[in-house]
């Protein structure tokens, strides 16, 4: 894989720089905050044991409807919509109902972030009160001007191009003066094609056929301008802002 030496790795062709960006969008799980403490994984089993209870299945087949949904509708939570009429809120209750211990304050990162000019925004799939507990956590909380949530988006989840029309939309957002940091590959692709400039957030972690395709990338797609697996690294380097 073409990803070079350092916190970023852009496609010449394709680097676009960040002195344009007015607004710097942030994806939240496994992006805010390292994948490798592992919190999403406790996201992901509650999904399985809430399908499983809701829907009085086992757990094994609850776990694979529970894949099988985020891959063709974007997020779990989409199909059980979609499927199963269930109503979204004790979901989202419910998974989200984890341990925060294991994410750390990164004070590093809150300091990165804030050095960025401009607005600073959590575009999650995820609920408004998990990404507050988590960015809380982190440290970042106050960093950010505002959290568009999966109910901010009537429950049209990334990479849905309209989640991201309705996000653009209701934070008056102009793409093209925007940078995305997500872990999600596939979610960059309305992002780019919308012109903003994108990151894709990478790490181990793999919960995702398109995550597994990087590894099989010899360079960048189109849809990721920058790659990096250490996400303070990159805001502190690539973006050219200073800490003060």
């Amino acid at each position: 894989m073409a990803t070079g030496a350092g916190a970023g790795a852009p496609i010449a062709a394709a680097r676009r720089g960040f002195d344009h960006v007015e607004t710097w969008v942030f994806d939240l799980d496994n992006t805010l905050y390292p994948a490798s403490c592992d919190l999403f994984s406790q996201v992901d089993q509650r999904m399985s044991g809430f399908i499983a209870k809701a829907l009085g299945v086992p757990r094994e087949h609850a776990r694979h409807l529970q894949k099988a949904y985020y891959r063709q509708f974007g997020t779990t939570l989409a199909g059980l919509m979609k499927v199963h009429k269930l109503p979204p809120g004790p979901f989202l209750e419910y998974v989200h109902d984890i341990d925060l211990s294991v994410v750390p304050e990164l004070p590093e990162l809150a300091a990165a972030i804030e050095a960025l000019p401009g607005r600073r925004l959590i575009f999650t799939n995820g609920s408004r009160r998990h990404a507050e507990n988590v960015a809380q956590k982190l440290g970042v909380l106050h960093l950010f001007e505002d959290i568009c949530d999966i109910a901010a988006l009537e429950f049209v989840p990334k990479p849905e191009r309209e989640a991201f029309d309705r996000m653009l939309k209701l934070h008056a957002v102009a793409a093209p003066q925007a940078a995305m940091f997500e872990d999600m590959p596939h979610n960059l692709e309305p992002a780019s094609t919308l012109g903003m400039t994108t990151v894709l957030v990478h790490s181990d972690y793999i919960d995702h056929p398109a995550q597994l395709k990087v590894r099989e990338w010899r360079e960048l797609p189109e849809h990721v301008h920058y790659l990096t697996r250490d996400l303070t690294k990159f805001l502190t380097t690539e973006t050219g802002m200073k800490i003060r």
